[in-house]
């Protein structure tokens, strides 16, 4: 297998601890369109959100409020407003071992790209929150690509910005099973599934996930080669 050159790392779950800050943040904009907590409506509403994770959020409410383009628009522009709010008020915190893995990755000479469901706006919200500049190559929405998860959209425009060679030189890490459906489909040669988010092993497995990690910490060992991990197994 040729080298890896660059690694397409997901954001929330993967190497930010963002979770419970999302959830509040789709349950706030779907309450705005008076799906509130304590109805059915708002029961099935967060299980198509849980089921969506790692997917661009408009196409989320898409889901929720289909045939309704000026609903979803609306919800997602509110969960805009909370996400980037709850941002400004609590900041962000990396995962435990995020830092020190691309900095083992930049260290090695792998590109390093950042991918996400967020718009473009909230995208450089969270850039700004975490000071990552000087650690990343690129970092990636659907805004930029045309499609978002679980389309391969993203990791092949990161491959060509990057100018890598063969998406066999590209790993993939993510905590969603969109995030492991997106490196499948692009032809990665590593597709990292890490259990610090939303979906469970067998979910990241569904997606086409080639390795289960424990964190983003154990990535660099994988991706470098520089200590054996065995391939997943259905």
């Amino acid at each position: 297998m040729p080298p890896v050159k660059l690694a397409c790392l997901d954001l929330a779950g993967t190497t930010i601890g963002d979770i419970s800050m999302v959830e509040r943040a789709f349950a706030e904009a779907i309450a705005t369109q008076g799906i509130v907590p304590g109805t059915s409506a708002y029961a099935r509403a967060m299980v198509h959100v849980h089921r969506s994770r790692g997917c661009p959020k408009i196409e989320v409410f898409r889901g929720i409020f289909p045939g309704n383009e000026v609903q979803a628009q609306v919800a997602n522009l509110a969960f805009e407003r909370s996400y980037e709010g709850a941002l400004e008020r609590t900041g962000l915190t990396p995962l435990t071992g995020a830092v020190e893995a691309v900095e083992k990755l930049r260290d090695a000479g792998v590109k390093i790209a950042l991918i996400t469901g967020f718009s473009r706006s909230t995208l450089g919200r969270v850039l700004s929150a975490l000071g990552w500049s000087d650690k990343l190559d690129l970092a990636l929405c659907p805004e930029d690509t045309g499609r978002g998860r679980p389309y391969p959209d993203m990791v092949l425009t990161a491959l060509l910005r990057c100018g890598i060679d063969d998406v066999r030189q590209v790993a993939v890490a993510g905590d969603s099973e969109s995030d492991m459906l997106c490196g499948s489909r692009a032809g990665a040669s590593i597709i990292a599934g890490v259990l610090t988010g939303v979906h469970s092993r067998e979910r990241l497995l569904s997606g086409g996930a080639t390795h289960i990690l424990d964190s983003i910490a154990d990535f660099p060992a994988l991706a470098l080669g520089t200590e054996a991990v065995a391939p997943t197994t259905h």
